[in-house]
């Protein structure tokens, strides 16, 4: 075994940026959605509702995605407790939201200009997205009781991105892969009318919020009546509503991609021509005398490179690279080889 110290030029770091599709299978779009009929009359459809590819009693069948919806004064939903007001399965949602997101109880959630205080969520499962949602890939159709809107981010519209606690945010417009469209229902910016974006789309954790006042709004206004009940201490079904609204949309479409940054430290690790020559081996040499067994190893020695291994300062081994076959060296040859660590 030979060693040889490496310096830093022998190390290069370089990140590239990975996107694919989010869906089960691989597959781009999105146009099947089922529920839990078990789910949503247990307790837990009181909070959220999970949304998968197929049957939910298939052996296929994997969740992609959760809608929940969220109201700051408990509205939507009947109370925990009758005799405590705004105490309710809606306002637990906003609360959590409100500090996932804003991280502060005080604020409410502003789409564009217009604040809200209340949305609908969709959150991707954590399994189909590996590091964040990919912005402009998004294609999002929703159906109400007027039509079909299809919405996606304003990511390629923006010349410096929002952050807040959950990291990058995005308006939603409509439009579709992220670019816009503008009718005369919508802003320049692709937002309604009188109700600011439909949404923000927060990549890096995977979640989508919808302006239900937008989009319950009228034709004229930018909206599709997409109803919402706010009704105070009775369940608004509004979970539902949102499923509704996504698979029963004409065409069906929901596209998004995932994103991942994966940094990869290259090595190179040089045998120059009078290096690594020569075998350590004990069979190579008498034990009584210490001499060569083989002359032919003295004048003109051969090794065979097979592993790479990476030490520290203390000599402890931290990494072995394979190579896929022998490599022959002697005095007349050279080798350069790159050892790829990915994290």
């Amino acid at each position: 075994m030979s060693f040889n110290r490496l310096v830093p030029e022998d190390f290069v770091v370089s990140t590239d940026s990975i996107t694919a599709t989010l869906w089960s299978g691989g597959i781009p779009t999105l146009t099947t959605f089922f529920t839990s009929s078990v789910q949503e009359a247990g307790s837990s459809g009181d909070f959220y509702l999970n949304v998968f590819q197929t049957a939910s009693t298939d052996d296929t069948a994997a969740i992609q995605f959760a809608v929940a919806y969220g109201n700051a004064a408990g509205s939507g939903s009947a109370l925990y407790n009758p005799a405590v007001n705004g105490l309710s399965p809606t306002a637990t949602v906003y609360g959590q939201y409100q500090n996932l997101v804003i991280g502060d109880e005080n604020t409410n959630f502003t789409f564009g200009a217009i604040t809200a205080s209340d949305f609908w969520a969709i959150s991707f499962e954590r399994a189909r997205y590996k590091q964040a949602l990919f912005p402009g890939s998004l294609t999002l159709e929703l159906s109400g009781s007027l039509g079909v809107i299809s919405l996606t981010d304003n990511s390629n519209y923006v010349t410096s991105q929002v952050f807040n606690e959950a990291g990058r945010v995005f308006q939603l417009i409509s439009g579709s892969a992220g670019i816009k469209t503008t009718t005369a229902a919508t802003t320049t910016d692709g937002y309604s009318l009188n109700s600011g974006s439909y949404g923000w789309l927060l990549p890096d954790i995977g979640t989508i919020l919808l302006n239900p006042v937008a989009l319950s709004g009228s034709l004229a206004s930018g909206g599709i009546g997409l109803a919402v009940s706010r009704s105070s201490n009775s369940d608004g079904n509004n979970n539902v509503r949102l499923y509704t609204a996504i698979s029963g949309s004409s065409a069906k479409t929901f596209t998004i991609n995932s994103q991942e940054n994966i940094s990869s430290d290259y090595i190179f690790v040089r045998a120059r021509n009078s290096e690594f020559n020569y075998s350590e081996n004990p069979s190579y040499i008498s034990g009584s005398t210490g001499e060569v067994i083989y002359p032919s190893f003295i004048n003109n020695p051969q090794t065979y490179i097979t592993t790479i291994g990476l030490y520290n300062d203390t000599n402890e081994l931290l990494a072995v690279a394979k190579l896929s076959r022998p490599l022959l060296k002697d005095f007349t040859k050279e080798a350069l080889i790159r050892v790829k660590l990915d994290f």
